[in-house]
C-alpha cells in the first residue's frame, strides 16, 4: 500500500515537471500497473498545478527569464519561435490544445502569457488541452497495454 502510494506521489511530481509531464508518466504509471483513471487524475492534478504558478506567477517568472537568456546571451529556440507562430494563427485554444504535445504544457502557457493571452483564458485552455491529452494517452496506453499482455 506505501509503495503504491509513494508510486502516485511518483506521477503527480512526474507530470508537474517540464519535459516529463503527462505525455511520459501517464504511460509509465499505467505500465507500472497502477489504475488507468486514477493516473491520468493524478497527473491531470500535478500538471495543471505547475502550469497555474507559470500562468500566474508569470510576470516574475518572464522578468527571470529574460534576465537568464540575456546573460547568457541565447536566441528564441526553434521550439519557441514555432510556438510564437503557431499562436498567432490559431490563438490560446491552438497552442493550449496541441502545445502540451507538440512543445510542453510550460512552454505553451509562458508564450500564451508572453503574447497577451488572459490569465481565465490560458487557464481554462491549457486545462482542456492538458486534460485531452491525458485522455488519449492513457486510454492508448490501457488498451495497448492490455492488448500485449493479455493471452490469446
Amino acid at each position: 500500500m506505501r509503495l503504491l502510494l509513494y508510486k502516485y506521489l511518483l506521477i503527480f511530481l512526474g507530470a508537474a515537471v517540464p519535459w516529463l509531464e503527462v505525455i511520459v508518466v501517464v504511460p509509465i504509471g499505467i505500465v507500472w500497473g497502477m489504475m488507468p483513471f486514477l493516473v491520468m487524475l493524478v497527473a491531470f492534478a500535478g500538471n495543471m498545478l505547475s502550469v497555474l504558478v507559470v500562468i500566474f506567477g508569470f510576470d516574475k517568472l518572464k522578468r527571470w527569464y529574460v534576465r537568464r537568456r540575456e546573460a547568457k546571451g541565447k536566441q528564441s529556440s526553434k521550439g519557441s519561435l514555432r510556438a510564437v507562430r503557431f499562436f498567432q494563427k490559431y490563438g490560446v485554444p491552438g497552442l493550449a490544445l496541441l502545445g502540451p504535445f507538440l512543445i510542453g504544457t510550460h512552454i505553451s502557457a509562458f508564450i500564451g502569457m508572453a503574447l497577451g493571452a488572459s490569465k481565465r483564458a490560458m487557464s481554462l485552455w491549457m486545462g482542456a488541452g492538458i486534460l485531452l491529452w491525458i485522455i488519449i494517452i492513457g486510454v492508448a496506453t490501457a488498451l495497448g497495454f492490455d492488448f500485449f499482455t493479455k493471452d490469446f
